[in-house]
């Protein structure tokens, strides 16, 4: 295993763990922002590290197009939940 790669496996525990404790309080508070929040930590994780680092593409730039939308509807979710909170 390279570096890289526990890096990268790194990247995904820690996001996907701010994801589990931003849900869990979503649970726990019933707060609407918190959802938002929740999505926005989802999106940025899955576009960060799961389509722009695991997924193989045949086209690279079309990777990078899908892997940038996640990304700023991830961004957009967040501002979301700060601007309602």
């Amino acid at each position: 295993m390279e570096l890289y790669d526990l890096i990268v496996i790194i990247h995904i525990f820690v996001g996907f763990l701010l994801v589990y404790f931003a849900a869990k309080a979503f649970k726990k508070t019933k707060y609407l922002p918190m959802l938002y929040l929740t999505f926005g930590f989802l999106a940025l994780t899955i576009g960060d590290t799961i389509i722009g680092d695991l997924l193989n593409s045949e086209n690279p730039s079309s990777q990078e197009i899908v892997e940038e939308l996640v990304e700023i509807s991830g961004f957009v979710l967040v501002i979301i939940a700060v601007i309602k909170s």
